[in-house]
C-alpha cells in the first residue's frame, strides 16, 4: 500500500483477524478476514518468556484463553496447551506471515516495547511479500521501526488525542493515523489528510457508524465485522 489520495476506495480492514466472526488473534479469524476479501487484518504481538512472538491483546491470556497469567511469564509451550477457541491456540508471527503471504496484508501492532527491531527483522526474513504496517500507541516503538526499516510504513494510535495529531505524525514520520471512533470527525481527517496522512478508525462495527466514517473520509475501517464495509 503506498501513500493514495484520501479520495481512494475505502480499505476494508479485519480487527484482530476478523473477530466478530472467529476467535481473535487466531488463525482462523486471518482466514475468516481472507474470505471476507479485506486489505488487510490487524494483530496483536507480544513476547513469551522465552523470546517468542506471540499473538495476544491483552497482557495476560485469561479473557481470551482457557489459561491464566501474564503473557511474559509464560513460554510457547505455555501458550501452546492454551484453547484461545476452536481448539486453537495464540500463534506465532511465523505462522501469521505464513499464512497471510500472498493473500492478505497485515497491520502489526507492537503491544509492549522492546518488539520492533525483532518484528522487522522477522518480517523481513521471511520475504512477506503483502503490505506491512506496523502500528503502536507507543511512541518509541514507532521510532525503533523507523531505525529498523527506513521504508516501512508505521501507524501512530491515539486514544487520546493530543493537541496537534498531525504534528505528532509527522515528528515521528508515521505514513499512517489510527483513530479511535468517538475522536474521529471531518476537520481533524481533512487536517491529516492535509499533511499527507492515511486515516483508519477503529472499532468500527455499527453499520450506522461505518456509515458516517464513510461520510467523513477516512481511508480505511477497521471493524470486527469487516463484511459490514
Amino acid at each position: 500500500m503506498t501513500k493514495e489520495s484520501p479520495t481512494s476506495a475505502i480499505l476494508r480492514i479485519g480487527h484482530r483477524g476478523a473477530c466478530g466472526h472467529a476467535p481473535e488473534n487466531t488463525l482462523a479469524s486471518i482466514e475468516r478476514a481472507i474470505a471476507l476479501r479485506c486489505a488487510f487484518t490487524e494483530v496483536d504481538l507480544q513476547r513469551t518468556s522465552d523470546d517468542e512472538l506471540i499473538l495476544l491483546h491483552d497482557k495476560r491470556v485469561d479473557r481470551t484463553t482457557n489459561g491464566r497469567g501474564c503473557v511474559a511469564d509464560l513460554t510457547l509451550s505455555d501458550i501452546r496447551m492454551l484453547d484461545a477457541g476452536g481448539g486453537q491456540s495464540p500463534p506465532t508471527l511465523d505462522e501469521v506471515l505464513n499464512t497471510a503471504s500472498e493473500r492478505i496484508g497485515l497491520i502489526l501492532e507492537l503491544k509492549t516495547g522492546g518488539l520492533a527491531y525483532d518484528v522487522c527483522a522477522l518480517v523481513r526474513a521471511s520475504g512477506f511479500n503483502q503490505p506491512v504496517i506496523y502500528a503502536s500507541f507507543l511512541q518509541e516503538e514507532l521510532q525503533h521501526v523507523r531505525r529498523a526499516n527506513p521504508d516501512a510504513q508505521t501507524m501512530i494510535l491515539f486514544t487520546q488525542l493530543p493537541a496537534n495529531p498531525g504534528t505528532a505524525a509527522v515528528r515521528l514520520h508515521t505514513t499512517h493515523v489510527g483513530l479511535r471512533l468517538d475522536t474521529t470527525t471531518k476537520p481533524l481527517v481533512t487536517a491529516l489528510h492535509h499533511e499527507h496522512l492515511i486515516v483508519f478508525v477503529y472499532t468500527t462495527n455499527k453499520p450506522a457508524e461505518i456509515k458516517h466514517m464513510k461520510v467523513l473520509g477516512v481511508d480505511g475501517i477497521i471493524s470486527d465485522f469487516p463484511d459490514r464495509i
